[in-house]
């Protein structure tokens, strides 16, 4: 099991940013697809963004789209989420997680057996 320590999580407004980070703990990150995942209260958890190994292909969710905006380092084995124009709807869990594959399988059909703890995310006026 992979795991990841994400962070940056807050409140905000809507219209407002935030900037999502996750370190990958104890092996590197260059070897795998990487994504962020959501979880709202009462739902299922949806793949947001994800992105392949040396940035070949890179998926949004379309409810994203234009407005987030995933990068990896692998250097640094970090993954980050720029998030504008926040909304309401965007209020989750965030998670990222890794895996072997591309970019857009990995986001709509993601096989995680266990979620880390993740970082809060709450859009409200």
């Amino acid at each position: 099991q992979l795991q990841f320590v994400e962070s940056g999580g807050g409140l905000v407004q809507p219209g407002g940013s935030l900037r999502l980070s996750c370190a990958a703990a104890g092996f590197d990150l260059d070897m795998y697809v990487i994504g962020w995942f959501r979880q709202a209260p009462g739902k299922e958890v949806e793949g947001v963004s994800c992105v392949s190994r040396n940035n070949a292909e890179t998926y949004y969710a379309s409810s994203v789209k234009g407005r987030f905006t995933i990068s990896r380092d692998d250097a640094k084995d970090m993954i980050h989420l720029e998030m504008t124009n926040l909304k309401e709807e965007d209020t989750a869990v965030y998670y990222c997680a890794a895996d072997h594959g591309i970019a857009g399988s990995f986001c709509r059909w993601p096989r995680i057996a266990k979620w880390g703890q993740g970082t809060q995310v709450t859009v409200s006026p």
